[in-house]
């Protein structure tokens, strides 16, 4: 850090700071600095988490961005990331080893003629094709390689023109399917039927569990932390943030939720016993046939181990789990949703193969801080 970012830095704390009664504003100041020296913790993570206020356990298992992505840099290197970014290449090549996602009924290329496939449309005419080829009447739409819930949305009805589909989304609007056809390579799904007791939460989303988990050099795969998504009346996704959904922990053990909070923003946690919108209670449930769910995701690990370190977006079927989507890196937020840091699990995992002596000649080493710091940072207990 350059001398001029390390004093807007510092200003930025001490901004911080003064929210606080005189008395606490040193403590806050240099608290986060210790946190950024031995952690790396940047001052919007301390801000957003609010480590003035987190117990001993939360402070020492978090694990933030820097030091995260120096292990993902490593476990999940650059020659294998897209396996996951690329919503099309992880179905393609996942389904293959019996991971299983919603149907794929069709991706659109807009670069022209690129294979055969027979799935692959590269214009309107033929993307109409494989939808009457399938029948197709209604569909999740997603950008090929957005995260976060960005770029998705559900068609609930389908009206077959000649040379175009009228397209009747979950919101009630109406839209040709040539206007949403563009430059961006889309990728169509089936709608995933979630289980009736997922679905009690809130009908209108997909509620998912995102599970955290990682592959060792034995083959073994371990789950770290889960946490559950939800979305609120009306959406469509389940993400954190959008429109005040409904976040909180899974317990690995028992497949318990628990810890239920709307998230309206960064330190504006409401915790909540029930579903706002349906008054469902979310709190003390557990998640029907757990053990079988956990089995399956821990196989899905195992067959990607091109990703060592993997966040699944899960869906809960009445066939089992279903893949939203995989993660080779992921944002930290699901941490304060867990009460605790996923720190240790990732940590581990990166020194288990490190001791292997694998190497990759395309890792990414995009990190604000330098290796040997972040060398320093990974050794602090």
């Amino acid at each position: 850090m350059n001398l001029k970012r390390k004093y807007q830095h510092f200003q930025e704390v001490a901004q911080f700071a003064k929210q606080y009664p005189k008395e606490q504003r040193k403590f806050v100041f240099k608290d986060y600095l210790s946190l950024f020296e031995k952690k790396g913790l940047t001052f919007d993570e301390y801000r957003d988490f609010e480590f003035e206020r987190q117990n001993a356990d939360f402070r020492h298992s978090f694990l933030g961005f820097n030091e995260q992505r120096y292990y993902l840099d490593y476990l999940n290197p650059k020659k294998y990331y897209i396996l996951s970014r690329n919503k099309f290449l992880a179905h393609w090549m996942l389904e293959r080893v019996g991971v299983r996602f919603a149907e794929l009924y069709a991706y659109y290329s807009p670069e022209g003629v690129i294979t055969t496939e027979p799935d692959i449309a590269q214009d309107l005419s033929s993307l109409m094709d494989i939808f009457r080829r399938k029948g197709v009447n209604s569909c999740a739409i997603k950008s090929t390689e957005g995260s976060h819930g960005e770029g998705v949305t559900v068609v609930n009805s389908i009206e077959y023109g000649d040379s175009d589909c009228m397209l009747e989304f979950y919101n009630g609007e109406r839209a040709a399917l040539s206007s949403i056809l563009g430059r961006e390579p889309l990728i169509f799904e089936k709608v995933v039927k979630q289980t009736k007791q997922m679905s009690a939460f809130n009908e209108t989303s997909v509620n998912t569990i995102r599970f955290m988990t990682t592959l060792m050099p034995s083959g073994d795969a371990k789950i770290i932390a889960i946490w559950f998504k939800m979305g609120r009346k009306g959406s469509c996704v389940d993400n954190a943030g959008n429109g005040g959904n409904i976040d909180g922990c899974v317990d690995i053990a028992t497949g318990e939720l628990k810890y239920a909070v709307q998230f309206d923003g960064w330190r504006q946690l409401k915790p909540v016993e029930c579903h706002p919108d349906s008054g469902t209670q979310i709190n003390g449930v557990r998640i029907d046939n757990w053990e079988a769910i956990k089995a399956e995701v821990i196989k899905y690990q195992q067959a990607f181990p091109f990703c060592k370190a993997a966040g699944w977006d899960i869906a809960i079927t009445d066939d089992g789990p279903v893949v939203i989507e995989v993660n080779d890196m992921w944002d930290t937020t699901g941490q304060l949703f867990i009460h605790h840091g996923w720190r240790d699990g990732v940590r581990d995992c990166f020194f288990q193969w490190r001791k292997t002596g694998a190497e990759y000649i395309m890792s990414r080493d995009l990190n604000v801080l330098s290796t040997g710091r972040l060398k320093k940072i990974a050794a602090y207990e």
